[in-house]
């Protein structure tokens, strides 16, 4: 299969700016789950029994920060994505241990530059819908693992922040992201069982709870590569705010889904 770079979408996203990343995940921060996010995906990786680990797609780096650094010594980590901006977050990492990263790499996750069995672990977190071939990179990602190593993708499902959508789709704003998706929560186990075995299914449990309307807006303006027009960001503000006076917070539905597969 020939090599697939990243989605016109993604490469308008992130290529030039991580900004658009830090507005989406900066939603996290209102999730119900008493565990964030990262670090409950951390706690999921087994990273203290790797030696050789490879982050795919890594954008900002956060996982890194919410990673036990007790964990890290002794281990060579290798953080890679497409983005030339994403890549200058990540060489701030590479600059403050004891985040222990030895490489960045700037490079497409379905031509990886690295060589067949090299990686103990390899990490794809809220990556793979971006690529026009997700089954381009999973060949890549059992390429680079050893027998026994072990893969972690991370999906999200179709009804995956359904309010926000539909906020969207109301002002003016869609997401175009789930629908040029090549790959969701729900699709997921066909694939990775073609090139993995062993594959184990979690779900990120809770949802997200917020309760201003600054997240909620930002959200929506990270989805178009300009910015929202005054009359789309004061509709959806009205609405927002409407829902908050009325329910306490803006609740937004999440399906996060963590899957764990080894490479034969």
């Amino acid at each position: 299969m020939a090599p697939s770079p990243p989605s016109k979408r993604a490469v308008s996203q992130y290529a030039t700016t991580s900004d658009k990343l830090a507005q989406r995940v900066a939603i996290l921060s209102y999730d119900t789950n008493p565990q964030p996010w990262y670090s409950w995906l951390s706690s999921r990786l087994d990273i203290a029994s790797a030696k050789d680990i490879l982050e795919v797609g890594s954008g900002t780096g956060e996982l890194w920060q919410h990673v036990d650094t007790s964990s890290l010594a002794a281990k060579t980590i290798t953080l890679t994505d497409f983005s030339a901006a994403m890549c200058d977050k990540l060489r701030e990492l590479h600059a403050h241990p004891p985040t222990s990263v030895t490489t960045v790499k700037q490079c497409d996750a379905a031509s990886l530059p690295f060589g067949d069995s090299a990686f103990d672990l390899v990490i794809a977190n809220h990556m793979l819908y971006h690529l026009d071939s997700p089954e381009a990179a999973l060949m890549e990602f059992a390429r680079v693992l050893r027998p026994g190593g072990r893969l972690a993708v991370s999906l999200n499902g179709r009804d995956h922040i359904a309010e926000l959508l539909e906020l969207g789709r109301t002002v003016g704003r869609p997401s175009p992201i789930l629908d040029a998706a090549r790959i969701t929560a729900e699709t997921a186990p066909g694939l990775l069982s073609t090139y993995f075995q062993d594959v184990a299914t979690e779900r990120f449990p809770g949802d997200f709870d917020v309760p201003v309307a600054g997240p909620v807006l930002g959200y929506l303006d990270s989805w178009g590569d300009e910015a929202m027009k005054g009359t789309q960001e004061a509709d959806a503000r009205a609405l927002v705010e409407t829902r908050i006076a009325e329910e306490g917070s803006f609740r937004v539905r999440k399906n996060m889904v963590l899957f764990l597969a080894v490479k034969a």
